[in-house]
């Protein structure tokens, strides 16, 4: 692996894998959607891959050297500095001169102005409904979630096309003005503990494997009620014992702990 001086870079395609290797074949941890800025600090030897750490929330791996812009470091202090709206819409358009791209629902709009999106010294028009995220409710949450329904699962996905479990928590409350971290173990660190009996709609529900660990996250919905991304983005009960697969007539996942981030 070769250092480098820091660069800082942009996701201008609609979606970029995040490996946990260098290579088109390793496991996928995360995604970049348009919009989103990292840093990188190292290449491997030929140049094709770089190791990233996102902006939003730290996620660390390996990206295509291909698959980014390169942005300014005066342009990545810009970004952060100024609050840049979200793509509503199932799906935006960003498009110029040479450059058309679709952008899925959650994207960031770069220093957004009279519809024209910057990305460092190039600007591009955005077609969609967009919105500056704020801190919102219980009903806005469970809205946002059930837009995501039957999205399949995807390992390490965060759009519509393919969402994970902790992506899709993290994607429906960011929408909604709260940022969580990008796995849900580390989404189980966050907001305060409460019992089952004194649950919400809104709250985050964690469920762990035979080790101990945690595994799974879900969405509390009124009725004894969870949404989830298990095979695709579905509703299943809720009881203290864990999720009940309405389908199959089994559980499975066990519930481990119960947290809530929202403001009350």
């Amino acid at each position: 692996m070769d250092t480098i001086q820091q660069i800082y870079g942009i996701c201008h395609l609609s979606v970029v894998p995040i490996r946990m290797e260098p290579s088109d074949k390793a496991e996928i941890g995360s995604q970049l959607l348009f919009g989103e800025i990292f840093t990188g600090t190292k290449k491997t030897e030929d140049s094709k891959w770089i190791y990233i750490e996102t902006k939003f929330d730290e996620y660390l791996g390996w990206i295509d050297s291909k698959q980014y812009k390169e942005v300014s470091k005066e342009y990545f202090d810009t970004f952060n500095n100024t609050p840049s709206p979200l793509s509503k819409g199932l799906m935006g358009i960003i498009k110029g001169d040479k450059r058309f791209v679709p952008i899925m629902m959650g994207s960031t709009l770069p220093l957004l102005k009279n519809n024209s999106v910057r990305l460092d010294n190039e600007y591009f028009q955005f077609e969609g409904e967009f919105i500056y995220p704020q801190k919102t409710n219980a009903v806005a949450i469970e809205q946002t979630a059930r837009f995501y329904l039957h999205s399949p699962y995807l390992w390490g996905g965060k759009c519509h096309f393919g969402i994970d479990c902790s992506g899709f928590v993290q994607q429906v409350y960011k929408i909604n003005g709260y940022d969580l971290p990008r796995d849900s173990f580390k989404q189980a660190e966050e907001g305060r503990t409460i019992a089952f009996e004194d649950l919400l709609a809104g709250d985050l529900v964690y469920f762990h494997n035979v080790n101990g660990r945690i595994v799974h996250v879900g969405i509390a919905l009124p009725g004894n009620q969870i949404i989830h991304a298990s095979g695709e983005v579905r509703i299943d009960i809720l009881d203290a014992h864990g999720i009940f697969n309405v389908d199959r007539k089994i559980y499975t996942h066990k519930l481990s702990l119960i947290k809530r981030v929202l403001n009350e």
